[in-house]
């Protein structure tokens, strides 16, 4: 339902850290900043956008904790994330992700992906 990816780092020098990571997707892009504590997502997809099949995401900086379900099964877990990571949430996984930490993430879809593909549970 969900799948943690850690970046390749290529280099590391005085200056910090180089990662590398391949994506086919195209287009407008979110990038976020959230505070400690906070809470994002608490929705599932059903994979109607091709953005969203699977949703992709980076946690580039920070820690944090993402707790998921299957909507349509009995799958559920909770993953911590340590940011430079790529996740992948798939069709049907309700997703929240916890900021652990400030964090900042690097959604490759645009806000118009989600219209009509966004579901929230009552």
């Amino acid at each position: 339902m969900v799948e943690i990816i850690p970046l390749k780092k290529i280099g590391e020098d005085e200056r910090g850290a180089t990662f590398i990571f391949d994506t086919d997707r195209t287009g407008e892009f979110i990038f976020s900043f959230r505070k400690a504590g906070s809470a994002s997502g608490r929705h599932y997809h059903k994979g109607l956008s091709p953005k969203k099949n699977p949703e992709k995401i980076i946690l580039v900086k920070g820690e944090g904790t993402l707790n998921w379900h299957n909507v349509a099964g009995i799958e559920k877990g909770s993953e911590k994330i340590i940011g430079p990571s790529l996740i992948h949430i798939y069709p049907n996984a309700w997703h929240e992700l916890i900021a652990d930490t400030d964090i900042v993430v690097f959604e490759m879809n645009a806000l118009v992906d989600g219209h009509g593909d966004t579901f929230r549970l009552d």
